[in-house]
């Protein structure tokens, strides 16, 4: 299977954050998000890079996301948790050489994701409480490594482009 028939099948469109993605699912269940506001308790997603969007930008999400590789290449993550620790992690089917099947980023974590190699990658991603875009924050890279100056080197790399940003996002 290539990339263009992943799009296809799985309905896909282009991601805010880079990539492809289409929700999958939505809780009839719902939580108490405030007065008179309610959210899905869980939401899930298809997300797909591909090597001509092989970027999903720095952004965070208050929500935990559990992310579930299905197949293709691997993806390179990395985290910066609240306190400005950067982590990288692997998701990808080669467990021998350390690669994870499935990830959690927990809410208030910035995360980037890439597509080093390879034509594309998929994967679904479950988020609980489920998505709501006023959660979601994307991070120029400037405001991202004032904050984190040791780590502008990969900010800068991974950060959406200034003629992207402020596009809405569904998740």
């Amino acid at each position: 299977m290539n990339k263009n028939t992943l799009i296809e099948r799985l309905q896909l469109k282009p991601h805010p954050e880079g990539g492809y993605f289409r929700r999958s699912f939505a809780s009839n269940h719902r939580l108490c998000a405030g007065p008179g506001v309610s959210r899905p308790a869980m939401s899930s997603i298809y997300y797909l890079l591909t090597d001509d969007s092989p970027v999903g930008y720095w952004h965070r999400n208050q929500s935990d996301i559990m992310h579930y590789f299905h197949c293709g290449s691997a993806l390179d993550y990395w985290l910066i948790d609240p306190q400005g620790q950067l982590q990288h992690f692997v998701l990808g089917s080669q467990l021998e050489a350390g690669q994870k099947l499935q990830l959690l980023v927990p809410g208030g974590h910035w995360k980037a994701t890439e597509l080093v190699a390879g034509e594309f990658a998929l994967l679904s991603e479950a988020v609980s409480p489920g998505f709501c875009a006023e959660d979601m924050e994307m991070a120029t890279a400037a405001a991202l490594a004032a904050c984190f100056p040791c780590h502008d080197d990969i900010i800068e790399r991974l950060a959406q482009p200034a003629t992207q940003q402020g596009k809405s996002h569904e998740g």
